[in-house]
């Protein structure tokens, strides 16, 4: 009746409050008289329980948790909601309980200060694909890219990127030349962006979801040089590329596969941190959608400026 599909628990947390007596109390009841308690659990199947004993003049937080939600944690954010909720009551009842806190002062600190601390030094000068190639040169044997069962280190990255921007290099693409990208997600996409960015141009993003219209329009607008995509997509863009090199990232693989896999030279390049990154498009919702030239240096500027 819940629908909620099996073996998923209908409730995953319990909250269990309960009238009690003191140890005091267990101790003088006849009924006790002569037994002695040498230990006791309480167990739940819950993952998440919360049992709260009133004892009359007082009462106490017991939690019971799974791994790794801690029951100390649980009990501290209970505590400070309470004693908040308390003062709230008798300072400010009109407080609206979305405005009680819940946090202690301790992780409170943390998640406003401790984990914003993330200031850094970041080479502002530098070209966006500059930042992948240190870290390829530095880690090439790590993990780059995972998709599905399949993985590509750092390295098997940089060296696919660079054929694919060698080849884009020989059919003549230049700096603040566009070059459009219509591909579903998975390697072939990353593959295609950094090699746009290694030979100089700026990369258009075409999402295979959009409709036929808006498609075109995109690459009438940005008119790029070349259009990257796959055997999927390829007849469906083929009558709407604007003039563009329609290139099928699966089929013509071939064409590109004794390019060089070393790193292009930006100098040889021509390219600085004043050219062209990419192309973005609004949402077009109050009309036609219209295409951002965004340059290197003005993401660079954006990431230094937000770490500092």
């Amino acid at each position: 009746c819940s629908a909620v599909p099996a073996p998923a628990p209908l409730f995953s947390a319990l909250l269990n409050y309960r009238h009690s007596q003191t140890e005091a109390m267990v101790d003088s009841a006849p009924v006790w008289q002569g037994i002695e308690l040498l230990s006791g659990e309480e167990r739940s199947n819950y993952p998440i329980v919360l049992s709260v004993d009133d004892l009359g003049e007082g009462f106490s937080l017991t939690a019971q948790t799974l791994t790794p939600v801690a029951p100390e944690r649980l009990c501290a954010l209970m505590h400070t909601a309470l004693d908040n909720l308390i003062m709230a009551l008798e300072t400010a009842p009109d407080t609206a309980m979305r405005q009680i806190g819940v946090l202690p002062e301790a992780e409170h600190r943390q998640v406003l200060y401790d984990w914003n601390a993330t200031q850094a030094d970041y080479p502002w000068d530098c070209c966006l694909h500059e930042l992948f190639e240190i870290q390829a040169l530095q880690t090439p044997d790590a993990e780059a890219l995972a998709w599905d069962d399949e993985r590509l280190t750092y390295a098997e990255l940089n060296a696919r990127a660079n054929r694919l921007a060698h080849h884009l290099r020989s059919l003549g693409v230049k700096p603040d030349d566009r070059v459009a990208i219509c591909l579903a997600r998975g390697f072939e996409l990353v593959i295609s962006q950094l090699a746009v960015l290694k030979a100089g141009a700026a990369y258009v993003p075409l999402d295979p979801a959009y409709p036929e219209e808006r498609l075109a329009y995109m690459l009438v607008d940005s008119a790029p040089l070349v259009l990257l995509t796959d055997s999927g997509l390829k007849a469906r863009l083929a009558d709407r590329s604007a003039g563009a090199r329609l290139i099928d990232l699966t089929a013509d693989a071939a064409q590109w596969a004794h390019q060089p896999s070393d790193n292009p030279d930006l100098a040889v390049v021509g390219l600085t941190p004043q050219h062209l990154a990419y192309v973005i498009y609004t949402s077009g919702s109050t009309g036609q959608p219209k295409g951002v030239m965004v340059p290197h240096a003005g993401v660079m500027n954006l990431v230094s400026w937000h770490n500092r």
